[in-house]
């Protein structure tokens, strides 16, 4: 059975993560240098199990607003990263995560974007934000070069600061300068 395709781009299908991702999943998570900005350290192979078992099993779950998924080339079917749209305060939260060996190819705004239009027009949200840890030029870019706007800077309590960006629907807050 194929996994469900959520939406594709040029290059990339966002897929449903299956129990197969794990490897790849793992050696993403597992990374030191691909979790640097978002949980600060590397996953352990128990820890990167239970993650990839609660992400599949969201999927089946009625009324669920916590989705994340694979991303794979169209080309070979190959495991890129995830990307996500995550509950925050009311708000949907978006999110992607790549291998390593992926960086620079512009998957990640190719991603970003992907995951910004599919939330306006597929799930119709009305308002969209994520967070780049200042110090992530490459994510602070992508997002100053999306459709999210830029907010503010955040303190947060641990001393680092994040940049944030908000999308809203203009029945929401009124029209967007997009």
């Amino acid at each position: 059975m194929l996994p469900a395709t959520v939406f594709e781009t040029n290059r990339l299908r966002i897929r449903h993560l299956l129990e197969s991702d794990f490897d790849a999943f793992h050696e993403m998570q597992s990374d030191a240098e691909v979790m640097r900005y978002t949980t600060g350290s590397s996953l352990d192979e128990v820890e990167n199990r239970r993650q990839l078992k609660m992400c599949i099993e969201c999927y089946a779950k009625p009324e669920n607003d916590f989705w994340v998924w694979a991303i794979t080339r169209k080309v070979d079917g190959q495991f890129v990263g995830t990307c996500a749209i995550t509950p925050n305060d009311q708000r949907a939260e978006i999110g992607y995560r790549l291998l390593r060996k992926h960086f620079g190819l512009g998957y990640g705004k190719e991603v970003c974007n992907g995951v910004v239009q599919f939330a306006i027009l597929q799930r119709r949200l009305p308002e969209i934000v994520a967070y780049a840890d200042v110090r992530n030029v490459a994510s602070v870019k992508i997002l100053d070069q999306s459709r999210l706007r830029f907010i503010a800077e955040i303190r947060l309590a641990n001393g680092l600061t994040d940049r944030f960006y908000r999308w809203l629907a203009e029945s929401a807050s009124g029209p967007n300068a997009d």
